[in-house]
């Protein structure tokens, strides 16, 4: 009588069947940790995608934001009786100019040609410094609001800017009022705000 053997008793293909089974759960685990890995990865790459595509458009809206505004210069003509305004970025147009309502001086436009005038500010700014000595040297702070075209739209930006000047006294009487520059303050489109800075700013009478 010819046999190969006793077969495998009930014992052995049970553990048979859990080795197989768990070689499949393994199997299983594997590829779902594959999945999760894959998915992982392609998140972060859509994540930094994401990131990088904001951060771009943060940039682009930023420089934007700073091609629109404008910074003016100022040039002294005639000995300081006026200054020349431009901005090396924009064609400006026309500036509208207001001053600190406690000095009593009439808003200004300038068209054209920007500038602002010496004669505007000089009576408000002798009287200003009477109680003091007749040669003083200060900052008038002015709210500016300049127009220029970007292409077919136009624009404004507006900001505080201090007008730099000098008084001295004539040999005969009276004074002489010169302008020597304008800087840049801060920006704001805020008269309050420029009232405010004119009440720190403003001539202090000088002790005898």
């Amino acid at each position: 009588m010819s046999g190969t053997g006793p077969g495998p008793n009930a014992n052995e293909r049970a553990e048979a069947r859990a080795i197989r089974k768990r070689w499949v759960t393994l199997a299983e685990i594997v590829a779902v940790a594959g999945l999760l890995i894959s998915a992982t990865g392609l998140w972060l790459t859509y994540s930094e995608r994401r990131n990088d595509d904001h951060e771009k458009q943060v940039e682009k809206v930023t420089e934007a934001r700073t091609r629109s505004l404008v910074r003016l210069s100022a040039t002294p003509e005639h000995g300081g009786e006026s200054l020349a305004l431009k901005d090396a970025e924009h064609d400006v147009q026309s500036v509208d100019i207001r001053f600190p309502r406690a000095l009593g001086v009439a808003a200004q436009t300038s068209i054209l040609t920007p500038h602002i005038e010496a004669a505007w500010i000089k009576d408000a700014l002798v009287d200003a410094t009477k109680d003091g000595s007749d040669k003083r040297d200060g900052r008038l702070p002015v709210l500016v609001s300049a127009t220029y075209w970007d292409g077919d739209q136009q624009r404004t930006d507006t900001a505080i800017y201090d007008v730099v000047w000098s008084i001295e006294g004539k040999l005969l009487g009276g004074h002489t009022l010169k302008l020597k520059g304008m800087l840049l303050r801060e920006r704001t489109a805020s008269a309050a705000r420029l009232d405010a800075v004119w009440s720190k700013e403003k001539p202090k009478p000088v002790a005898s």
